[in-house]
């Protein structure tokens, strides 16, 4: 068989046809091409460069921005989401969870340039954003994002009182409850702020890594308006656990009312912006359940419910309660530890204002059903409001703890500020 020899020249052909083939499959392979893309733009009039460099000049002026950016996880759930455009103006965003497809409402800002959405968005969601703008001659610009919102692992909630629009007593200390334990008290403790139209310095005072109260030095002054801005999103309360919340809480501070019981006398006086109210005869702990003494604020008001021993520690010999009574009338609640002021209808008229008889509650003489507005427990019910303080004083007892309830009153001022984590 005869061995035939490539010249040079044929296999300088061959190659540039070779190379010319991979070239078309490049090509068919890229961006932007089509059927009669490349070779019905590039006829020989120009380079591929230059169609390049007049389709981007045709290209909208709108530029825009999502944030969080495609594949983000860990997103804030307030402040994080928005969507910029420079060079034009939005004229569409649309914004769904993933899962569900439900929109997220937001708004464009009236100059077009930016959008947000109008409220908080959902933990461990995963979000969609379509974006479309257009520039001065009329050009559309459009960009997407999918992002992940920050996990309840990963975050921090502070449960708060009192509630943003209420009004309560001068004893009501903003109270907050996180539910997951905070190592960075500082960095927290710095984004939260409470201040009163009184003028009056307000200290924050750490029981527990969960708990942080806030108050002034003495109670607050009648019809003052206090408020918190509590600016947690992205705030690392531990490692690898940030904060999820920006609020701003604002409340009314009513009349002052502090009423005062004797447990030796037997007697409460109430005292309203400075002057006696009304007297009233009490019914305190017994001499083996002492009251706590100490000032004590009201945290929780119930029309009627039910007192069990059981779930405070008095258990009888067959493990119920020594007593339970489902039907207490105008309760109102003055620790955690179950230390109420209540309607006592059970109890003989006679040992209100003679008889310390109670498990550690301060009981009024009041009557089954909580029907009757004459009695004294109904009247104190009915004129106090969260907030409001009692004093209990010449009780056995020792007293109450600061923490058990709202109680912090029960703290020297500078035993307080040292309990914070920024100081005064």
């Amino acid at each position: 068989m005869e061995k035939r020899v490539m010249t040079d020249g044929k296999r300088r052909r061959g190659l540039a046809a070779v190379a010319a083939l991979l070239g078309g499959v490049l090509t068919l392979g890229a961006c932007g091409g089509g059927d009669d893309g490349d070779d019905a733009k590039n006829d020989g009039s120009g380079s591929q460069s230059q169609v390049d460099k007049a389709a981007a000049k045709d290209a909208s002026d709108a530029h825009i921005k999502i944030t969080p950016k495609t594949g983000k996880t860990g997103a804030g759930i307030n402040s994080d989401t928005q969507v910029k455009v420079s060079g034009g103006k939005l004229t569409s965003v649309k914004m769904t969870a993933a899962a569900t497809g439900s929109t997220v409402a937001g708004s464009i800002s009236p100059d077009g340039t930016t959008w947000k959405p109008n409220g908080q968005l959902e933990r461990s969601t995963q979000y969609k954003i379509a974006a479309s703008a257009k520039d001065s001659k009329g050009r559309k610009a459009t960009e997407h994002s999918s992002f992940t919102t920050i996990s309840p692992t990963n975050s921090v909630i502070g449960n708060f009182t009192p509630e943003d629009g209420s009004t309560v007593g001068v004893g009501m200390p903003v109270s907050i409850n996180f539910d997951k334990q905070v190592s960075n008290k500082k960095a927290v403790e710095s984004h939260i702020k409470v201040t009163s139209s009184s003028g009056q310095q307000v200290v924050g005072h750490w029981f527990s890594p969960t708990r942080l109260d806030l108050r002034p030095k003495d109670y607050w002054k009648a019809n003052s308006t206090v408020t918190m801005k509590m600016k947690l999103d992205g705030v690392e309360a531990s490692p690898g656990v940030k904060g999820v919340q920006d609020k701003t809480v604002t409340f009314k501070v009513g009349r002052s009312q502090v009423s005062t019981v004797d447990a030796k006398t037997k007697m409460m006086k109430v005292v309203r912006d400075g002057k006696t109210l009304k007297t009233i005869k009490i019914s305190a702990g017994s001499p083996e359940n002492t009251t706590y003494n100490g000032q004590m604020v009201i945290s929780e008001k119930f029309k009627e419910t039910r007192m069990n021993g059981a779930t405070v520690g008095f258990k009888g010999d067959d493990g119920k309660g020594e007593y339970d009574i489902k039907d207490v009338p105008h309760a109102m609640r003055l620790s955690t530890s179950g230390t109420f002021i209540h309607g006592n209808y059970w109890g003989a008229k006679s040992i209100f204002g003679n008889q310390n008889t109670s498990h550690g509650c301060v009981g009024l003489s009041d009557t089954k059903g909580a029907g009757d507005p004459n009695t004294d427990g109904a009247w104190f019910y009915n004129n106090t409001q969260i907030g409001d303080v009692v004093v209990v004083k010449n009780s056995a007892d020792e007293t109450v703890k600061p923490d058990n309830g709202l109680n912090g009153w029960n703290m020297d001022w500078n035993e307080w500020v040292a309990g914070s984590a920024v100081g005064a």
